[in-house]
């Protein structure tokens, strides 16, 4: 699949302005600067694609990008942004989870970890509503270049220990470009293999 001929489709603030449900979608989801957006433009090798931020709680709607062959990587809004009101937060947490539980195109999610935090409550508290609707899951351990190699390895031990049986899991960096090529290979085998 050709990552670098993606292009924005269409944002979405609630679950009919999503473009059709037809073909095959990849969500990214995590916490709020994690690195969603920058792990998009690195996986797709388009410096912009995805807006980045170092503000957390920038992505509020959810963002369609549009591959080939009615395939899409989604970007989904970050969850416990602290300083946006709680109205705010319920608001973005009912547009993720609808479109989570909706979308038959939605063949699985990249859950993106700040490798420096490991999986938080936030995490745990989305994998308990993720994992019962039997999508695929990969776990993308970003930021890797704050860490050493041997930090790394243990964080990614901790992460396969915990969630290797049903996730793949993975370490990257978007600024050193570590793991690009993995992520490209298993969103590929992903977006190939509906559920």
């Amino acid at each position: 699949m050709t990552f670098e001929k993606i292009n924005f489709l269409t944002s979405a603030a609630n679950l009919d302005q999503c473009p059709d449900d037809l073909g095959s979608e990849i969500a990214f989801v995590g916490k709020s600067n994690a690195g969603k957006s920058t792990a998009i433009n690195v996986i797709t090798n388009r410096k912009n694609i995805a807006k980045t931020s170092k503000t957390p709680g920038r992505t509020q709607l959810i963002n369609f990008f549009n591959l080939q062959d009615n395939r899409r990587l989604v970007d989904l809004p970050g969850y416990g942004f602290a300083k946006a009101s709680k109205a705010k937060q319920k608001l973005w947490g009912r547009l993720v989870s609808d479109y989570l539980e909706s979308r038959d195109s939605l063949n699985g999610v990249v859950l993106i970890i700040d490798i420096r935090r490991g999986v938080g409550e936030m995490d745990r508290m989305f994998l308990d509503f993720f994992l019962p609707l039997n999508k695929m899951l990969h776990i993308l351990l970003t930021k890797a270049d704050k860490l050493n190699k041997h930090q790394q390895l243990d964080q990614l031990r901790q992460v396969e220990a915990a969630y290797g049986s049903i996730a793949t899991v993975q370490v990257f960096s978007g600024l050193k470009k570590t793991g690009d090529d993995i992520a490209r290979e298993v969103i590929t085998k992903m977006l190939n293999n509906p559920n």
